[in-house]
């Protein structure tokens, strides 16, 4: 049960789409003057050294991060969360990766709160020790800490995510992206939001999953849209055609539950970018939902590997009239008898290179 360790992914695929997204729905809470409270219920260590044993064992970073370190010509908002990395890499060489606690402590302000869970014991010591190096560091830089800012716990934060709700400012930021080793990682993230949503139905909770060939995984984002939030937001990326036996991390997602309105023109414009830099062959591509909460009975679905028909009130979001999805010179359309794609869907190669 506990023996994931991000630092053999970090700075993957994966990564970049989750702190992608991650430092987008900071600058929307920033938008307020009211302070909000960040809860990270799997924060993992906050910071991945990327020439570490892991790390280069793996070298799965070169799938992420490493194509996108030397572009010149990302969109603005991807360039937002580069330029994060690059500031803790001063040095120009790609040494250090943050985790969504290091994002959000670089892109709160001196008013919000953080509140950390992590279930591994390494883990959160090393996460501990990283925050001290932190505030050492401002320490040195002039900078005053103030006060119980960020709290560090050694737990579940499953259990812990209830209780912290509603926060004292009514405006939170949650981030939920256990490692889903087990199957039950998926009800419990589902039990948990379920939860949450009873107690503070207008927070805004970002959910990391990963995009598997096991029935869990593939019925997970349905069971989201079923949950009581007022509106709902998904985007996943893949970056490859699945392997035959269905092994390694193809594609993951964001599933985000009252979305900010910005967020989804923001993916259009980012998204093929990143199918564009980081798709390895034909299947890479990026697909985009949102909708509303279901009421009333699910519609029905179609099974196996052909398209799902849309879950509710979801909306096709494809700029396109008709069956028309996003599509690259060379893809074919949808026949005739086909069922209609719910969301938007890029797909192509482009040039190459290849969460937790």
């Amino acid at each position: 049960m506990l023996s994931y360790r991000h630092a053999f992914h970090a700075g993957n695929h994966a990564d970049v789409l989750k702190h992608f997204v991650q430092v987008q729905l900071h600058l929307y809470m920033n938008q307020k003057d009211a302070a909000y409270t960040y809860i990270d219920t799997h924060s993992g260590a906050g910071v991945y050294a990327l020439d570490s044993f892991q790390a280069t064992k793996t070298a799965e970073f070169d799938t992420g991060i490493g194509p996108l370190w030397n572009c010149t010509d990302v969109p603005a908002p991807l360039k937002e969360y580069l330029d994060l990395i690059k500031g803790m890499n001063p040095s120009g060489k790609m040494r250090y990766y943050p985790g969504s606690p290091y994002v959000a402590e670089q892109m709160s302000r001196e008013e919000d709160r953080l509140r950390l869970f992590e279930l591994h014991p390494a883990d959160c010591k090393i996460l501990a020790d990283n925050f001290r190096k932190l505030d050492a560091h401002k320490a040195e830089q002039g900078v005053r800490a103030r006060g119980r800012r960020v709290i560090i716990e050694h737990g579940d934060g499953f259990h812990s995510l209830k209780a912290l709700l509603p926060p004292p400012s009514r405006r939170a930021l949650v981030l939920i992206d256990p490692p889903y080793e087990i199957k039950d990682d998926y009800k419990r993230v589902r039990d948990a939001l379920d939860e949450a949503l009873a107690k503070f139905p207008s927070g805004m909770y970002a959910i990391w999953y990963p995009v598997l060939q096991r029935m869990e995984s593939r019925q997970f984002a349905d069971r989201l849209k079923r949950l009581p939030a007022k509106e709902w937001l998904n985007v996943t990326l893949t970056t490859n055609t699945p392997t035959p036996d269905g092994t390694g991390l193809h594609s993951s997602g964001m599933f985000i539950l009252n979305p900010p309105y910005t967020l989804e023109p923001i993916l259009r414009e980012v998204m093929p970018y990143l199918v564009r830099v980081l798709g390895k062959d034909a299947g890479a591509r990026f697909t985009i939902e949102k909708g509303t909460q279901v009421t009333g009975a699910a519609t029905g679905r179609l099974a196996g590997d052909a398209p799902r028909a849309p879950v509710g009130n979801a909306r096709r979001a494809s700029p396109l009239s008709g069956k028309g999805s996003l599509r690259l010179p060379g893809q074919s359309m949808p026949r005739a008898d086909e069922a209609p794609a719910p969301a938007i869907t890029q797909a192509g190669g482009g040039s190459s290179m290849r969460a937790a």
